[in-house]
């Protein structure tokens, strides 16, 4: 079992102010350095955490995103936190879940900092006209009922690996200050207790919403590549559908994608 530190004082203090509002997600392990909270949060949840069980790193050693892809983590850059969520039948919606989360994360950047992040299917948080991303969403199921959240946000520009750095970007390069670290994280905190009330309540087209509300400029109508038996082909973004899936125009029909790895070329 991973062992867990003290939690520095400003963020306990934090914590212990928006206890009555975290409720059971106020029960925060962290770490200083992590192989993946996403992996110390799958070893709480096998062991019967509660939903709401989260666990926070300043680093991450081997911190993944999706496909397995390593994600750069560096000491101090960012925030990396994965929290688990329990329901029946929630492990059937990672789809659904992914886009909720997203949107999670953008309404807490949002309340901690005023910065207005965008959404690009499925996963990221970006800025700009040339969607640089911010950061990302991992979903991952855990038996049934469970299903551990990862995110993980760059909150100031570091020495990340080249073909990161060239498409990255980070919450205080582009506010141009600092920002209160343990307020994101409270804000986090909270709105993915949100989306865990929705997720008991299931209403799909709530969380879809919300998604589309916050989903990059140019989205609809924005050209797609992905792999169809190895195949390259491309389409034209249309909307989400209940499951979160995307829903794509192909040669005069509609398809969904589902999985594999999506290219977007964004409209001019």
């Amino acid at each position: 079992m991973t062992a867990f530190a003290v939690l520095p004082n400003e963020l306990q203090r934090a914590l212990d102010v928006a206890r009555e509002r975290l409720g059971p997600f106020a029960e925060l392990r962290y770490a200083d350095t992590i192989g993946s909270t996403n992996d110390a949060a799958t070893e709480l949840a096998l062991a019967g955490a509660p939903e709401g069980t989260a666990v926070l790193a300043d680093q991450q050693t081997a911190g993944r995103g999706r496909r397995g892809r390593a994600w750069s983590s560096p000491p101090g850059a960012g925030l990396y936190l994965s929290v688990v969520l329990r329901g029946a039948g929630l492990a059937s919606l990672p789809g659904l879940v992914t886009l909720g989360a997203g949107a999670a994360a953008a309404d807490a950047v949002l309340a901690a900092t005023g910065l207005p992040v965008r959404l690009k299917w499925p996963n990221d948080l970006v800025m700009g006209h040339a969607w640089k991303k911010l950061g990302g969403i991992l979903c991952e199921a855990q038996g049934r009922e469970a299903l551990v959240v990862g995110l993980g946000i760059n909150v100031m520009s570091s020495a990340h690996p080249p073909e990161v750095a060239a498409r990255a970007t980070a919450i205080e390069a582009e506010l141009g200050r600092a920002i209160d670290r343990s307020s994101l994280v409270v804000e986090c905190l909270a709105a993915l207790r949100t989306l865990a009330q929705s997720l008991h309540t299931p209403d799909p087209s709530t969380l879809l919403n919300r998604w589309r509300d916050h989903a990059a400029d140019g989205w609809r109508g924005a050209v797609v590549r992905w792999h169809d038996d190895n195949v390259e082909v491309s389409g034209i973004a249309r909307d989400v559908d209940h499951d979160g899936a995307l829903i794509v125009e192909r040669d005069g029909r509609r398809e969904r994608v589902i999985a594999g790895e999506v290219l977007w070329q964004p409209r001019p």
